[in-house]
């Protein structure tokens, strides 16, 4: 299958006019930076996880999927959204160098509706993991899902080879009765993007996850996500499935 190059033209036809001027400076913004600032032989790549009292499946599924990786200059950072369990215990009993642990003193807040809380829970931990990472690309990994081991060398490679600033790509998905199926992601749109089946460059932590996205009836990912896209970037589908995106993930009530 061969990668693609999704023309954005459709969703910039959305956008209102405030929100064209606004999109403008933030877009020059981000083309001076990327004049100023080439992607090194060997980038450090920064995998930015949120999480909330799921020691287990963190510890277990979570991070040996990211410290397994075949590439090895990555750095994980984890920030916990005001974890009550014992993930800080069970973060501390794994000896590695590459690992962060931050624990936010509360959650939230959140609206009390459980599918609004649904759309935006994580979203100041993802904001403060960003806030950390020291990458010239950035990723992020649900704290219940896994990656396949070359995830992050296809994509490092793929991303520089075609220099391109944001990559997506297809993942398999849990259903409801423990099937998989596959999301081939064909376009960079609602349904076919998660917040774990990308990679970007750095540069685009400046946009932060809203924790109001819920008013817009919006996940918080893919509102970052559509937001990111008014910037121009160079935006290209990696044609592999890198990801098991486990049902447990969605944090329904």
């Amino acid at each position: 299958m061969q990668c693609v190059t999704y023309k954005l033209t459709r969703v910039r036809q959305t956008l209102s006019i405030p929100d064209r001027i606004r999109a403008l400076p933030l877009a020059a913004e981000f083309h001076s930076w990327k004049s100023r600032n080439p992607v090194p032989e060997e980038p450090l790549v920064s995998v930015c996880v949120a999480t909330y009292n799921r020691a287990r499946l963190l510890t277990e599924r979570c991070i040996p999927s990211v410290l397994k990786q075949s590439y090895a200059r990555l750095e994980l950072i984890i920030v916990g959204d005001g974890c009550t369990d014992e993930t800080e215990r069970a973060i501390a009993r794994i000896a590695e160098p590459r690992l962060t642990f931050v624990n936010l003193p509360e959650r939230g807040p959140y609206p009390a509706d459980p599918t609004l809380r649904w759309m935006v829970a994580g979203s100041p931990a993802m904001n403060r993991a960003m806030s950390l990472a020291r990458g010239q690309y950035i990723t992020h990994l649900d704290d219940d899902d896994e990656y396949t081991e070359d995830r992050l060398e296809k994509l490092t490679s793929f991303a520089i080879r075609h220099a391109c600033d944001f990559v997506w790509h297809p993942f398999w998905r849990e259903g409801l009765h423990g099937q998989w199926e596959l999301v081939d992601a064909p376009r960079f749109a609602h349904g076919w993007v998660t917040t774990s089946s990308v990679l970007y460059r750095s540069w685009f932590t400046n946009i932060r996850w809203d924790v109001e996205a819920y008013r817009r009836r919006e996940p918080g990912d893919w509102n970052r996500f559509r937001r990111i896209t008014y910037i121009s970037p160079v935006l290209m589908r990696y044609p592999e499935p890198l990801l098991k995106h486990y049902r447990e993930g969605t944090q329904r009530a």
